[in-house]
């Protein structure tokens, strides 16, 4: 069985924890989580740490805290030669300490400790150094999902810029949505069928044909009508003004 530590305690740790407890065919070492109470109850008290220097052997450390703390986190790890992967989207593999050999191991999701989460429908995109250590990567992944992906650095900054496009904007623009219900005393579960639907549809289409709406149609009249509506929020007035703009000129090469 392979043994996996995991060194952080936020969002993407706290999935992968409960994925790798569940799985069964993943021994899960221990834990470091600065504060203790961030993890208490997901896994054994006795394999929590707060000290690097009680980090016992493993096959693989995943380091999983903040892209701006990677690099500290792996100079400070108390051993050398060992199997060290980070889970960032955007950090690069060669961001980690040259002390011990590297690998990215990089879950593509959003997460939030109070949502849960089907592991085996996320993709991992992994990358190593050498193939012996892929293969130890592969492994692990398989046994918490379905989809496992070989994405080398470039290709997963590429990947990440496409992800908060299609997750942190468009979930935004849900919040704007959601706002402008709230204030005319309408609830926003009526818009829900119609997110579903839309999220449906590139299950079977490509996004450039779901395409639908009124900068899609150039419906000039109903897009002016709206942008008097906004006149009185900037913020929402120049996103629908750029997206309609974005939108048309997508459509017009066509």
């Amino acid at each position: 069985m392979i043994k996996i530590s995991i060194i952080g305690s936020g969002n993407v740790a706290h999935h992968l924890i409960q994925a790798f407890e569940q799985s069964g065919e993943v021994e899960l070492v221990q834990v470091f989580a600065r504060n203790r109470q961030s993890v208490a109850g997901m896994v054994a008290d006795a394999k929590i740490i707060s000290d690097y220097q009680l980090l016992e052997q493993a096959d693989l450390y995943l380091i999983s805290v903040s892209d701006d703390a990677i690099a500290e986190v792996s100079e400070q790890l108390p051993f050398s030669g060992r199997f060290v992967a980070h889970t960032s989207g955007t950090k690069p593999l060669n961001i980690l300490s040259d002390k011990n050999r590297k690998a990215v191991f990089y879950p593509l999701q959003t997460f939030s400790k109070s949502k849960q989460v089907d592991f085996s429908q996320i993709p991992i995109c992994l990358e190593s150094q050498n193939p012996q250590d892929l293969e130890v990567l592969k492994k692990v992944a398989g046994k918490i999902s379905r989809h496992v992906y070989e994405i080398d650095s470039e290709k997963r900054k590429s990947l990440h810029v496409s992800a908060v496009f299609v997750s942190n904007f468009v979930n935004h623009l849900y919040r704007m949505g959601e706002e402008i219900c709230h204030k005319n005393d309408i609830s926003f579960d009526i818009l829900k069928p119609l997110i579903i639907e839309v999220a449906d549809k590139i299950n079977y289409l490509s996004p450039k044909d779901a395409q639908t709406g009124p900068a899609k149609r150039g419906d000039q009249k109903t897009i002016q009508a709206h942008l008097d509506y906004l006149q009185d929020d900037p913020e929402k007035y120049e996103i629908y003004k750029l997206l309609t703009q974005a939108i048309r000129s997508k459509n017009e090469k066509l």
